[in-house]
């Protein structure tokens, strides 16, 4: 596509279409969705649950009956996998969005506010890095107790600091431009110009941090989850699948590496699409490559 074709599309368009140029991100991106049809639907269609038990089969290999064996309480390790797969990715995607509200939310206002109101703001954000994530973890267990609900906002809300940075900086820029200079000259209130002059030229970069975040809150929750401090069985995540594995993995190898293959390719995907996102939604860093 030629650049003057290219401009009279829109912003959103243009950038679908700068991402999908590049053949490797249009394969992370198909491998991603056929990944989360499967996460989704693939349990349901298994002839197996992932609670069922054949304590006589106990861990066993690769068959025709388990492609992909039985752990150690002869449950199939396929359908696991695949219901593993669906809690961290929903976790990674709702712990994202919880720290894309909280981290735009926050960096906007800090930005647009300036003065004192912006430095106390990121005091807050600097004493909030400064506390162990692990530490904030268990506090939240202690007093909430164990649940689903509780990791992705734990995580989401530790994850939105970065957010609020980046946002705040694209704000500070924004800001002094002709058209909010405009806008505040006509009476725009504060919230006027947040919602209706920044937020819509905030997308791109939202997108890509959101992107980018997505396989830093996968790789946590299966740290949290491969040390206890995760998802609790008889629920699994890919993390909960590791830690398991790797306790018998000299005589049930498979068990860490089945898991492990997902994982990995799963994070792969994840970084090349988010790679993608950035140079879609900001053609500057690509020409500078």
């Amino acid at each position: 596509m030629s650049h003057h074709a290219e401009q009279s599309l829109s912003p959103m368009h243009a950038a679908w279409q700068r991402l999908m140029r590049q053949r490797v991100h249009a394969v992370a991106l198909a491998f991603l969705v056929l990944l989360v049809l499967a996460c989704a639907v693939g349990p349901m269609l298994s002839p197996y649950t992932q609670d069922q038990q054949d304590l006589e089969l106990k861990a066993a290999g690769p068959s025709a009956a388990h492609w992909l064996g039985t752990d150690s309480l002869g449950r199939d390790m396929g359908t696991r996998i695949l219901q593993g797969g669906r809690v961290s990715l929903e976790v990674a995607f709702l712990a994202t969005a919880v720290a894309a509200v909280i981290g735009v939310g926050f960096g906007m206002i800090s930005g647009l506010a300036g003065g004192r109101v912006d430095a106390a703001m990121m005091r807050l954000v600097d004493i909030v890095y400064c506390f162990p994530f692990i530490n904030f973890v268990i506090l939240l267990m202690v007093i909430f107790g164990r649940h689903f609900w509780l990791i992705f906002v734990a995580i989401g809300a530790v994850e939105w600091l970065t957010m609020a940075r980046v946002v705040r900086g694209q704000v500070l820029a924004l800001k002094n431009l002709e058209f909010v200079v405009a806008a505040r000259a006509n009476g725009a209130s504060f919230w006027h110009l947040l919602f209706k002059h920044l937020l819509p030229n905030l997308v791109g970069t939202i997108i890509i941090y959101a992107g980018l975040t997505i396989p830093g809150i996968m790789l946590l929750e299966a740290s949290l989850s491969f040390l206890g401090l995760g998802i609790q069985p008889p629920d699994a995540s890919w993390g909960v699948l590791l830690g398991d594995g790797s306790r018998v993995m000299d005589i049930s190898p498979w068990l860490l590496l089945y898991p492990g293959i997902f994982f990995s390719a799963t994070l792969l995907a994840l970084n090349i699409l988010g790679d993608g996102l950035r140079d879609a939604f900001d053609p500057k860093s690509m020409s500078q490559q």
